[in-house]
């Protein structure tokens, strides 16, 4: 008898253990868990794919370039351009992702190629602290901007412009392509040296295509930088 007590006792504890533990790994309780956990955090874009048929082109906006000079993005029509987001003290993905791109922009000598770095970390990331950076790059300031601004703005043109999430000291390391008309064509790693090939083809490929009509209207402008910009030469 003694012996039927202890057997049904341990099915007993078997089978309690053994629903407490699915009810651990439940998929659905997983979910509801990060259901509930994205109610309290904001979500993050998600980054475009690595080719996109174009859209709307994205809305202009102005910041403040290394050279103290405003930058206006209403210069980048009739270009292609390569934005990313990156922060002079970051301590190596930063200079990786850009020792990428100054590759990307040896590869890709046409003038109508320009790449534009927006810092996630303005309040550090003054003009002169940019000047210096793109100088260990020796970064053509006619084809490679390097911008800061009010972190308001640079967070809104990286979410709604990049697709890139952009906090200050957090960013992604990818490039995000856009054509002449400044819509969106898609992005790709700048860590990855296999994804940086498929970056480069994308650029070039849509470089190929025809320039876009002058005539066309501009969009509603987002907000300036907040910077006043300072003596230099303007951003071209």
């Amino acid at each position: 008898m003694q012996s039927v007590l202890i057997a049904a006792s341990l099915f007993l504890l078997l089978a309690a253990c053994t629903v407490g533990c699915q009810e651990r790994s439940d998929p659905e309780n997983t979910v509801s868990a990060n259901a509930k956990r994205q109610m309290i955090e904001p979500a993050q874009p998600l980054p475009a794919s690595g080719r996109m048929e174009p859209g709307e082109p994205a809305a202009p906006f102005v910041l403040t370039e290394r050279s103290g000079a405003a930058f206006d993005s209403a210069s980048l029509r009739g270009k292609v351009w390569l934005g990313s987001v990156f922060f002079a003290n970051c301590p190596g993905p930063c200079f990786r992702e850009n020792q990428a791109i100054a590759e990307i922009l040896g590869l890709i000598s046409e003038p109508d190629f320009i790449a534009v770095s927006l810092t996630c970390d303005p309040e550090n990331d003054t003009p002169d602290v940019l000047r210096r950076y793109a100088d260990r790059f020796e970064a053509d300031p006619t084809r490679w901007k390097f911008l800061t601004g009010s972190m308001e703005i640079i967070k809104a043109v990286a979410n709604t412009t990049l697709l890139l999430p952009a906090e200050v000291g957090i960013h992604s390391e990818r490039g995000v392509v856009f054509d002449r008309e400044g819509r969106l064509r898609g992005s790709y790693h700048l860590l990855q040296p296999d994804r940086v090939s498929l970056l480069v083809k994308l650029i070039r490929d849509v470089l190929a295509e025809p320039a876009p009509d002058a005539a066309a209207n501009p969009v509603d402008r987002l907000p300036d930088s907040g910077i006043a910009p300072t003596s230099g030469e303007p951003a071209r």
